[in-house]
Formats: C-alpha cells, structure tokens, sequence
C-alpha cells in the first residue's frame, strides 16, 4: 500500500513504523522529512513529479511511502468497561471515514469498528485524510455488524444510533460504556441495526438542510459524548 502526502509519511516516520521505500521528487524540500529519513535508513528513490502523478491519484505533495498492508485491531484488545466505541454501518466514501478517524482519535474513542463486506476500508485516501491520527486509534474489521453490535450488548454496551429522527443528542446519556452508530451517507443506518440500538440520536436542524454529511454529524456526536463523559472522568 502507498500512503502520500507530508503529514501522513511524517507520522509514519517518527513512530518508526514499517515502510519498504520512500519516493520523493526532485524539488521536494522538507528538511525535518529528509533528515528522519536518513536517520532511519529508510530507501529513498527520487523519481519526476510526472511518475509520481501517476502512482498516485490525490495530493502527494512529492512524498510517497510503500508500507505493509494495513493491519486490523482485533476487537476484543479494545472493548473495556466504561468503553467508547463507534461503529460505521456500511460507509462507503474514504475521505468520510478518514475524517472520522481523526475527529475519533481527537475525542479520545477506544476504537472504531468497521464491516468487511459493502464498506470502505483503510486505503491511501483514508489515510492522507485522517493526516496522521490512524496510527493513533484501534479498527476492527468484524464479518457481522449486527452480531457484533448483540455481543456488545452482552459486554454492557448501550449502543446509540443516529438518525434524523430521535430523540436530541444532547439529552441522551453518554456515560457507561457506549457504541455509537453511523449509518450509510446515503441511507443511513440498515433496519434491522436500527431496531438494535437502544437509543437514537438526532440533530435539530433549523435550516432547510435535512441532514448533514456522516462524518460531520459523527463529529458532533461524538464530541458531544466526549464531553458529557469528561466530566465523570471517564
């Protein structure tokens, strides 16, 4: 897998993680980028912008890194008492779920769950979105969101949709341990993972805008649940 872009590489770069070789092109100038390369003995080959182009199809801004394939979080390293989980029903846009990433990451969630099949995985656009915060959060691929969401129950997690119609996201308790369900952008959360949450957030709008996009809404949620779960130190 490639991952691209300054920020992305750079992170990769100061946790030492595992990468094969790192492209750059000729007028590519960052020295911090350069020295943490030679310091680690990393491959560097220099190639045209015009080759680079071609690998990659987003901003590169003239770095590109080929690391092992990503490697999924088995659920059971993250689920804990008073647990903060959100889970994603089938979300199919990459630059979506590398926002959610970084917004997860910056509210302190415990990891993010995510299913195999008709749904976005990391790829290189998930990870120059989330700028560096995937290094920083567990994700689980799990076969069955709906078997996954009856087990988290079973574990004490109260699992909380969202959806346009609900009850306020403000009044509904975020403390103990929780799950919080994002649906699909265009359809939003499937039925029968709708009639398994315990509760359903939703967003007043004011405006003649209906809905938000998902990572918009997750970052309001989630953050809201942050919050509320800060003040019990949890």
């Amino acid at each position: 897998m490639n991952i691209y872009g300054k920020n992305v590489v750079k992170d990769y770069l100061l946790k030492g993680e595992p990468i094969k070789k790192i492209y750059i092109t000729p007028n590519f100038k960052e020295q911090e980028i350069l020295e943490l390369i030679k310091k680690r003995n990393y491959k560097m080959i220099v190639i045209k912008k015009e080759q680079m182009d071609k690998m990659i199809d987003g901003l590169h801004q003239g770095i590109v890194a080929e690391i092992p394939e990503f490697q999924y979080d088995d659920l059971d390293e993250f689920v804990r008492d008073n647990g903060f989980l959100v889970i994603l029903d089938h979300l199919e846009d990459p630059h979506n779920f590398g926002a959610i990433i970084r917004t997860c990451e910056a509210a302190g969630v415990d990891g993010i769950i995510i299913p195999k099949d008709r749904s976005v995985c990391v790829n290189p656009t998930v990870m120059k979105v989330s700028t560096g915060a995937i290094t920083n959060i567990k994700i689980a691929l799990v076969t069955n969101i709906q078997h996954t969401i009856e087990d988290l129950k079973k574990r004490g997690y109260w699992i909380i949709g969202t959806d346009m119609e609900g009850t306020d996201y403000k009044e509904i308790d975020y403390t103990g341990s929780i799950a919080i369900v994002i649906g699909n952008e265009g359809s939003g959360m499937r039925p029968l993972v709708s009639k398994s949450c315990d509760f359903i957030a939703s967003i007043p709008m004011k405006g003649k805008t209906n809905s938000l996009n998902a990572s918009v809404a997750t970052g309001i949620v989630v953050f809201e649940a942050s919050t509320e779960r800060g003040k019990y130190g949890l």
